[in-house]
């Protein structure tokens, strides 16, 4: 693996060098787009819309509008802004994991230490399975101010972002009934519904099959065969009755 940022963490007055190394990857087949007359791919050309001539990555800026003029940014400015995120993820604070809403999280990245690091990190690691805490931490990570929190996995640690408060919707927008429509005989039965189907959750038992029926679609039109589509099977209830939907729902399991 290739790690995507290096730096430390801290907590309290231990400092522990570390890299960032993504945690996940696509399963689903990467396409590229193509010309289906020749099937020649298509590129896109980075083109300055008022001479129309194609720019080289080396005169590529980045820039703000700002009273409608622009203006550029280059690395040192993004350092700037928070010279003391650039290189720390700073712990300063732990809390309970289930305080975080999952709406909250995005996407998460392993943490190496480095050698130097290697007992510190342990300690961490120890010390937050040993509470069932999880450190939470901000930094800047391309650019970007990056809320996160960290938690052991097994032996490893992982840093995992979380949005922000201001960046989750607010849903008043959204036509949601009220709970008075709900009867308590209707509620009741969902209940037992919800605890007859509750098991542990075993992720490894989740496959993408998509992707897995999509490759044996390519590989079979790369062999010059043609599958037949298949028409999604809508399921029909006999009755439009809630409750009755609910006991033979109950009775079906």
């Amino acid at each position: 693996m290739r790690s995507i940022w290096k730096g430390s963490v801290s907590f309290g007055l231990v400092n522990i060098p570390v890299k960032l190394y993504s945690a996940t990857e696509k399963s689903n087949p990467d396409f590229d787009m193509v010309d289906r007359r020749d099937m020649s791919r298509i590129r896109y050309k980075r083109v300055n819309e008022n001479t129309g001539k194609e720019i080289d990555w080396n005169d590529i800026a980045k820039a703000h509008m700002y009273k409608d003029n622009y203006v550029v940014l280059d690395d040192e400015d993004f350092e700037q802004a928070a010279p003391e995120k650039s290189k720390i993820i700073e712990v300063n604070h732990f809390i309970d994991e289930k305080e975080i809403d999952t709406i909250y999280f995005e996407s998460s990245y392993y943490v190496e230490p480095e050698k130097q690091g290697e007992k510190a990190y342990a300690l961490l690691r120890e010390a937050l399975r040993k509470t069932g805490k999880v450190g939470v931490a901000q930094f800047v990570l391309r650019t970007a101010e990056t809320l996160s929190v960290i938690k052991p996995k097994d032996n490893v640690l992982v840093l995992s972002k979380i949005r922000f408060a201001q960046e989750i919707r607010d849903p008043e927008e959204l036509k949601i009934p009220s709970r008075s429509l709900v009867k308590q005989e209707e509620l009741k039965m969902a209940v037992a519904l919800i605890n007859q189907y509750s098991k542990p959750f075993e992720i490894e038992k989740y496959k993408n099959e998509y992707a897995e029926n999509l490759m044996k679609v390519i590989k079979a039109k790369a062999s010059g065969k043609k599958g037949k589509v298949r028409k999604a099977k809508v399921r029909q209830t006999a009755t439009e009755d809630l409750m009755e939907q609910l006991k033979a729902s109950l009775v079906e399991s």
